[in-house]
C-alpha cells in the first residue's frame, strides 16, 4: 500500500470514529434541572441553611406566604394604587420590596415599591435615559414583562419561549448547573462545584446575575434580555455577555467617573476590576450563599474575613505595627472597620439607601473634589469638608501624602 493510500485510508478512519463518537454525544441524554428539593435527601444541612437566606426568598408568593408582605396594605398612601390582591409575586426584602402581577403567561411591575429601610412608599418606574434597556419597551410598567428584565436572576431555568421555571428563586442549580445525573448517581464528577472551577469561571456563578451588562446577541426571540440568556454553569460569561461599559472621567447612570459602581445590582462590575480578583481571590472567598449568621452571608464576620488575609506584618499589608496604626481610629469604631473605608455604602438601591462598593479601593477626598464620587471620611464626619480629609490623611505617617493629596 502506497503512502498516499495509507493516509487516505487513516483520515477516512478518523472521520468515521469522529462523526460515530459526535453521534453517540448527541443520543446521550442532557442532563435535566431536578429542583433544589432533589438536594436535600444527600445536603440535608445545606439545605436547611440556604432554605433561609435571602437568595433562596426573592421571589414569593403572598397568597402561600403572607408573612413575605412587609407593608401595610390596609393603611391607605397616595401611591398605593393597588390592592394586594393584585399581586402574584412580591420581590425582596432586605433593601426594598417590588410588587408583580400576573397578566398572562407574564409579570409584571406595579407602579410602587417598599422602601424597607425608611419605611415608606416610592414610585417604581425606570425612568428613560437610564438602563440601556428602556429604549426598547414602552414607557408603561404593564409593557414591561419581568420575564425578559428580572426573571432570569430570579429563577432557576427560566426557558424564554415556554416562559417556565424549573424553580423560583436562587435555588442549588443556579450555580451547581442541572442535577438529575448527579440526583441518580452522586458522584463529583457529574455536577458542577464552582469552588474546583478555575477563578474566572468560579467567579462568572455570581457576576451573572450581580453586574450590570447587556447580552451579546440582542434581541433573542423578539425581546430584549436584561440577564445573560444562553449562559450555562461552568461555561464562560463572557461568551455571551459583555460588561456595561464606561469612559474613564465620565460620570453615568451606571458609573462614577473613575470607573466605580454607581448603583446596585454592580457588585461584579466592581470586582472584576479589583487588585483581590486580579490576584485569583473569588466571591465565595468571602461569602457562603448556602447561608451563614453574618451579614451578606460572610463566611466570618466582616472584620475577621478581612484578617483572614490581610494583618500587620503579612506581605499583603497593612503596612502598619497594629490595625490601629492602619486605620487611625479606635478599635471597635465604625471607622477602625476595614468596610467602612474600602468598601463604602456609595451604590444607590434607593433613595438615600446604598450599597457598598466592591473595588476595595480607598476614595480620597481629593477625588471626590475632582471626580465627585463619594469617599468614606466625609460620609462619617458629614461636618466636615474634602479639604479637611486631605489635611488630615497628609498628616497620617503610615500613607503617603502623595497619594492621597491626588
Amino acid at each position: 500500500m502506497s503512502k498516499r493510500s495509507a493516509s487516505l485510508l487513516l483520515g477516512t478512519f478518523c472521520a468515521f470514529v469522529y462523526s460515530a463518537s459526535t453521534a453517540v454525544r448527541s443520543q446521550t441524554p442532557q442532563p435535566q434541572y431536578a429542583g433544589s428539593v432533589s438536594c436535600r435527601r444527600c445536603h440535608a444541612p445545606t439545605y436547611e441553611r440556604w432554605s433561609k437566606t435571602l437568595m433562596a426568598n426573592v421571589v414569593r408568593d403572598p397568597k402561600a406566604h403572607p408573612e413575605a408582605v412587609l407593608p401595610d396594605f390596609s393603611k391607605p398612601d397616595p401611591l398605593l394604587t393597588f390592592t394586594l390582591q393584585d399581586v402574584a409575586f412580591v420581590y425582596g426584602s432586605k433593601w426594598k420590596q417590588r410588587y408583580f402581577k400576573k397578566i398572562g403567561d407574564d409579570y409584571f411591575p406595579l407602579p410602587a415599591q417598599w422602601d424597607v429601610t425608611n419605611r415608606v412608599w416610592r414610585p417604581y418606574f425606570v425612568q428613560p435615559n437610564t438602563d440601556w434597556w428602556v429604549a426598547h419597551y414602552p414607557p408603561d410598567n404593564m409593557k414591561r414583562p419581568t420575564g425578559p428584565l428580572c426573571d432570569g436572576c430570579h429563577s432557576v431555568n427560566y426557558d424564554i419561549r415556554s416562559k417556565t421555571v424549573t424553580e423560583w428563586n436562587v435555588g442549588c442549580e443556579r450555580c451547581h448547573g442541572p442535577g438529575s445525573d448527579h440526583v441518580r448517581q452522586p458522584t463529583a464528577r457529574n455536577i458542577v462545584n464552582p469552588a474546583k472551577l478555575d477563578f474566572v469561571r468560579a467567579t462568572d456563578t455570581c457576576l451573572q446575575c450581580h453586574t450590570q451588562g447587556q447580552p451579546l446577541q440582542s434581541p433573542q426571540e423578539g425581546q430584549y434580555y436584561d440577564w445573560p440568556v444562553g449562559f450555562h454553569q461552568g461555561g464562560r460569561l463572557s461568551d455571551v455577555w459583555r460588561l456595561e461599559e464606561h469612559k474613564l472621567g465620565e460620570t453615568s447612570f451606571t458609573h462614577f467617573a473613575d470607573g466605580t459602581a454607581h448603583k446596585n445590582r454592580m457588585q461584579g462590575n466592581d470586582f472584576v476590576q479589583s487588585q483581590m480578583y486580579k490576584r485569583g481571590v473569588t466571591c465565595f472567598s468571602c461569602h457562603d450563599v448556602h447561608g451563614t449568621p453574618n451579614n451578606a452571608d460572610l463566611i466570618k464576620p466582616a472584620r475577621d474575613v478581612c484578617f483572614t488575609c490581610h494583618a500587620p506584618g503579612s506581605p499583603n499589608g497593612p503596612r502598619a505595627a497594629t490595625i490601629e496604626q492602619h486605620t487611625h481610629h479606635a478599635p471597635g469604631s465604625a471607622g477602625g472597620d476595614c468596610v467602612a473605608c474600602h468598601m463604602p455604602r456609595i451604590e444607590q438601591t434607593i433613595a438615600n439607601v446604598s450599597v457598598r462598593s466592591h473595588t476595595f479601593r480607598f476614595v480620597t477626598p481629593e477625588e471626590s473634589e475632582q471626580f465627585k464620587i463619594p469617599n468614606a471620611c466625609v460620609d462619617c464626619h458629614k461636618d466636615k469638608s474634602n479639604a479637611w480629609a486631605t489635611a488630615a490623611l497628609k498628616k497620617w505617617p503610615n500613607l503617603s501624602p502623595w497619594r492621597v493629596g491626588q
